[in-house]
């Protein structure tokens, strides 16, 4: 009797913890006896009072439809860096000489596809000091461009002096760019490109500023010719 007693108290006991238990789990645990995964994250669980887009406009941007324009006014932005200024700030000429190169390989190679009709620069006079996003894409809206191209260069030089022979000079360059939708102020392409270049000062150069100069140039038309390559075909798959 005893015996059946204790037994009953075990059963009793027992069917108690597990109706606890569940009863703690309620949420996570269904009917069948499965665990439910937790309700997908929709939005930013972050506070940030310096947000310039509503929660609502980023869900809007992440699960619209985007597409650019199929004919494209472009135009050109380059952000200088203090390192360029530092390399340049001696001899006017030169950087003004190095500028229209780029430039002018930028049209070349955006010529080549058939969505492009044309390409310009913002005049400087239009560019803050400090451009900011807002800054930029206010004067692309005044030149009536569909996208903005904005980039920046930074360049170096490796040299290696040889006492009886001409010294080697090793470059290389570094170019940014990012594509700015006017439109709708997105930025559906971006990259990176670095290339070196190695080359002897030649005969008919003065000293060896000129070489090096040739040589940091070259090394950034490399990045130049490479990256309007990407953009190219972005713009025939995109």
């Amino acid at each position: 009797m005893k015996y059946s007693i204790y037994l009953l108290l075990i059963i009793l006991l027992s069917s108690c913890s597990a109706n606890k238990n569940i009863g703690q789990n309620s949420q996570t645990i269904s009917g069948q006896g499965y665990y439910k995964p937790d309700p997908p994250l929709t939005k930013s669980l972050f506070d940030d009072k310096s947000a310039t887009i509503t929660e609502e406009n980023i869900k809007k941007i992440l699960d619209g439809n985007y597409s650019l324009s199929k004919d494209l006014r472009v135009s050109l932005v380059k952000l200088e860096s203090t390192q360029s200024l530092r390399n340049y700030y001696w001899n006017d000429e030169e950087y003004l000489k190095s500028e229209q190169q780029y430039l002018d390989l930028f049209i070349s190679n955006f010529g080549k596809s058939n969505r492009v009709k044309n390409v310009s620069k913002i005049p400087d006079l239009l560019i803050s000091n400090n451009p900011t996003f807002t800054n930029i894409r206010e004067a692309a809206v005044r030149t009536q461009s569909d996208i903005v191209v904005i980039y920046s260069i930074n360049s170096d030089l490796y040299s290696k002096y040889k006492l009886f022979s001409k010294s080697d000079f090793k470059a290389f360059a570094t170019t940014q760019l990012i594509i700015l939708d006017v439109r709708t102020g997105l930025i559906p392409f971006s990259t990176i490109v670095t290339r070196e270049f190695q080359s002897k000062r030649q005969d008919n150069e003065l000293n060896d500023n000129e070489a090096s100069n040739r040589i940091k140039n070259k090394a950034v038309l490399l990045t130049i010719e490479e990256i309007t390559n990407r953009i190219n075909s972005f713009l025939e798959d995109e």
